[in-house]
């Protein structure tokens, strides 16, 4: 049902500084902690079909690189840094309730 929380991991999962992945339905995901708040990117490149969470995650800078071509993305919300990309990669809304991280289904 869309707008419906899922809740995709435990919160302890997703430590201060690092990435995790998870699932949501058939959606893969990318979830930061950047400075204790949780971010949710789609794990897929815009630029390539490629997974974001086997880049480097920048918690000082508050991006990701793709592995396969150095394209970056703000994990705030998933807009392109710089080329080779120029589309955002999706982006998705969470909160941290009952010891998980929900996101919110679209």
């Amino acid at each position: 049902m869309s707008g419906e929380w899922v809740r995709v991991c435990d919160s302890a999962a997703v430590l201060p500084g690092e990435l995790h992945t998870a699932w949501m339905d058939e959606v893969p995901l990318v979830l930061f902690n950047l400075e204790g708040e949780i971010h949710v990117l789609r794990d897929q490149c815009s630029h390539e079909d490629y997974e974001l969470s086997s880049g480097f995650y920048d918690p000082d800078e508050g991006s990701i690189e793709c592995a396969l071509h150095g394209a970056k993305f703000d994990v705030r919300d998933g807009r392109a840094l710089c080329a080779p990309a120029y589309t955002p990669v999706e982006h998705f809304e969470a909160r941290i309730a009952d010891g998980g991280v929900h996101v919110r289904r679209r």
